[in-house]
């Protein structure tokens, strides 16, 4: 993918960080934070990936973003497992505690991808 395109995805996942900071209902601020960090992902997906030979993925099965990152991005393995968990929570009753750790991790992953993607 273009360095473009990588940019906008890091912009769209510091755009969700905003958002989260200023939704007041905490289900939604979690699901934000968890969408930014989605994103940021997304963003070094976009910038180390490589298409399979003939275009074909081979990837068989469900696979998500989170199992992807560690292959491509060793530094962040550690947080592929924490933003995984996160995607199974979406769905329980989340705290307002929950939701601004998420919302911290999601900044913090955002500022270790970022750097990770200009070296």
């Amino acid at each position: 993918m273009s360095a473009t395109a990588v940019l906008d995805l890091l912009d769209r996942s510091r755009e969700s960080l905003l958002d989260a900071q200023h939704e007041a209902h905490t289900e939604r601020r979690y699901q934000i934070a968890h969408l930014a960090a989605l994103r940021a992902a997304a963003a070094v997906l976009a910038a180390r990936s490589r298409p399979a030979a003939g275009g074909r993925s081979s990837i068989r099965g469900m696979v998500t973003v989170w199992d992807l990152i560690p292959a491509l991005a060793p530094e962040l393995s550690e947080w592929s497992g924490v933003f995984a968990r996160c995607s199974a929570r979406r769905e329980d009753r989340i705290s307002a505690r929950e939701a601004d750790d998420l919302l911290r991790d999601a900044e913090r992953f955002l500022e270790l991808v970022a750097h990770s993607l200009s070296h």
